[in-house]
């Protein structure tokens, strides 16, 4: 039931058709009542989080810092110092950096500095510039990083660690090795064309390798490996093996080398596991290589003489070698091969050089 009644209160009138309405404010409102104007603080608030934020200073410390660490490692790369790269200091100062990041990166306003600053840490960190520095140090040969003058004075030793001077300059020098390699090869050659009719083939050129001289540096002395020479037809069957080997022993008896030793042989002492591994089997009538060594000591004039027989190959396997090799080189897939060998040898050119320099040591 609606009724029409007038409100005492302000003289109002109050239409309702259901119980519990509330009564109107008192006259002058609640007490405490407040209003909210527009200094409200949480108009304030949602108006200055609508604003543009400004990067803290954790930020911008951990980007500075970050370049400034990858110009100190680049510096250190440039001038060829990678043993401080790798050192203590250089491993705090990254860690430190790595926690300037990481704070700048869990604060909201110095997080976009952070992820740049982690950029620069990725690219630039001991991992990766100390990796270029060792690739660059071992291309080069430059350990010069933390020697001491006396270190560096040995790094240039002409002669080898342990080895006499005197010996050097008495042995024979690294021509009268090649005028004797020469020799010792035409006169092997000659001999097996006369009684087997081989032809031959130059496959390899002659090399000398630098040698070390036990200090981490290389000396004057060089290793010598001879032209390789191989006959251009197969040498095959046990017996023959045995003759063509034979020739070449008589022969290097003749230029003063010792009668020559077969490691492909049980007399050799080595295993027969081993001599199969080596050979493709452990009697000699079934290997695929023989090798046979002679030298002349105390000279340091070493000769090789190696057969591959292919027709002895039962997997395949050292067929499949030769084919690689013949491919890249040219030289024939199987038959007798040539080579002398011999280490630590001076050049006569270098003699006087070398006199020279030993005047800085105490006799080495």
């Amino acid at each position: 039931m609606v009724t029409d009644r007038p409100l005492t209160e302000g003289g109002a009138r109050y239409v309702s058709n259901s119980e519990g309405a509330p009564p109107l404010p008192p006259p002058g409102g609640y007490r405490a009542a407040q209003r909210r104007g527009t200094d409200d603080p949480q108009v304030a608030d949602h108006r200055a989080a609508a604003g543009p934020r400004r990067t803290n200073a954790i930020g911008w410390v951990s980007l500075c810092a970050a370049i400034l660490f990858a110009f100190i490692l680049l510096v250190l790369l440039g001038i060829g110092l990678t043993d401080v790269i790798y050192g203590p200091t250089i491993l705090a100062l990254q860690l430190a950096l790595i926690g300037a990041v990481v704070t700048a990166l869990i604060t909201a306003r110095g997080r976009l500095l952070g992820i740049i600053a982690l950029a620069v840490v990725l690219l630039f960190n001991v991992a990766t510039v100390g990796g270029l520095a060792a690739l660059r140090t071992s291309a080069t040969g430059a350990y010069d990083g933390g020697k001491t003058d006396e270190q560096r004075l040995w790094e240039a030793y002409p002669g080898i660690k342990d080895r006499d001077p005197r010996s050097i300059l008495n042995s024979p020098s690294l021509e009268d090795v090649r005028a004797l390699s020469e020799d010792v090869l035409a006169e092997v050659r000659a001999r097996l064309t006369a009684e087997y009719g081989f032809e031959w083939v130059q496959v390899t050129d002659e090399v000398l390798r630098p040698e070390r001289n036990g200090y981490g540096g290389e000396s004057m002395l060089v290793q010598y490996t001879s032209p390789q020479w191989m006959t251009t037809t197969p040498v095959t069957g046990y017996e023959h093996k045995r003759a063509v080997m034979t020739t070449v022993s008589e022969v290097l008896l003749e230029q003063g080398f010792w009668e020559m030793f077969a490691f492909n042989e049980p007399t050799s002492g080595i295993s027969p596991d081993v001599i199969e591994k080596m050979y493709g089997a452990a009697d000699p009538r079934e290997q695929v290589v023989w090798e046979w060594y002679s030298d002349n000591y105390p000279d340091p004039t070493r000769f090789y003489a190696d057969i591959t027989d292919l027709a002895n190959d039962r997997t395949g396997d050292y067929r499949a070698a030769r084919e690689a090799q013949s491919a890249r080189t040219g030289e024939p897939l199987e038959g007798l091969s040539l080579t002398v060998l011999a280490d630590e040898l001076l050049s006569v050119e270098k003699r006087d050089a070398f006199e020279s320099a030993l005047g800085a040591y105490d006799g080495g």
